[in-house]
């Protein structure tokens, strides 16, 4: 019964032609694997290496291109920076491919995205260089995105998100979630790259431990994400989106990987001396691995 339930037009708002509120664009607009990026300008960054470019729109901070490396059709769109517009993008990116936007109903077939960030980050951790590539395995969310969302978690994530927390000071007003990668991508694109647990972060300054002018409530707070260990796991870095983007993607049955390019390391204090040039080897480094991988899930397979 819930497949025939008709979605308001409050509840998913259309524009007048058609497209999804936000992002301004029409069903078939994106591919089955979606490149996201923060930062605007990244866009053409990225679709400079491609082939073809089908189309380009953009709306307020939501820029996308659409087009191909050889047979490889792929969608780049920027989020802005935060996990709150990783909430429209998600839902607005999925509702283009499982919502009939003619009946406002959900599909019965629903078609899984691989989506797939490439962002900046900070390390934590002295032995994980400045100019190098990580790829997120998990993801402590610090902000409050999916506590509006219903989760479910494995056993190794509950036990590791109950390990973090009881690590946090009773005084930090801070209730984290924890939310992981997808097999498919992590054991394919992610394959062969470093690893580890990043922090989603709900700020830039204080919600990552740096100190301006503004005192922080939290002045420990880096100290025990650089300190804090489960078995084997560890934190790894800093950034602002990918426990939202992992979470997101998995109550919407979409698959998921972040690659993390280290422009900083907070353990060291030091910062890259050619960003640009860094951040654009590791974009075509990106590009050839997503663009040589099959098909990673079947574009029309039924989600459970």
């Amino acid at each position: 019964m819930f497949l025939m339930n008709r979605i308001s037009e409050t509840d998913l708002i259309l524009n007048a032609d058609g497209s999804v509120y936000h992002l301004d664009l029409l069903p078939g607009e994106i591919a089955d694997t979606v490149i996201t990026v923060g930062d605007q300008d990244r866009v053409e960054g990225i679709t400079k290496y491609f082939d073809q470019i089908e189309f380009k729109k953009a709306r307020r901070e939501f820029v996308t291109h659409t087009g191909r490396i050889g047979n490889k059709r792929i969608t780049v769109i920027s989020t802005g920076i935060g996990t709150d517009n990783i909430d429209i993008v998600l839902n607005e990116l999925d509702a283009l491919v499982n919502i009939d936007f003619n009946t406002r109903t959900v599909k019965t077939d629903l078609q899984r995205l691989n989506i797939i960030r490439i962002g900046t980050t900070g390390a934590v951790q002295a032995d994980v260089p400045v100019d190098s590539l990580l790829v997120s395995a998990s993801a402590f969310g610090l902000d409050p995105l999916m506590h509006y969302y219903q989760q479910e978690l494995s056993n190794s994530e509950q036990s590791l998100l109950d390990a973090f927390k009881s690590a946090l000071p009773k005084s930090y007003a801070l209730s984290p979630y924890i939310a992981s990668a997808g097999n498919v991508l992590l054991n394919t694109l992610g394959k062969g790259i470093q690893q580890g647990i990043t922090i989603t972060a709900p700020g830039f300054y204080a919600p990552q431990g740096r100190q301006v002018r503004a005192a922080s409530a939290m002045p420990q707070l880096m100290e025990i994400i650089q300190n804090f260990k489960a078995g084997e796991q560890r934190i790894t870095n800093l950034e602002m989106e990918t426990a939202g983007i992992y979470g997101l993607a998995a109550s919407l049955g979409h698959q998921a990987l972040s690659f993390n390019i280290v422009l900083a390391n907070r353990a060291t204090h030091t910062f890259s001396k050619q960003p640009a040039q860094i951040m654009d080897h590791y974009i075509k480094e990106i590009l050839e691995k997503i663009s040589g991988e099959p098909p990673l899930i079947p574009p029309g397979r039924t989600m459970s």
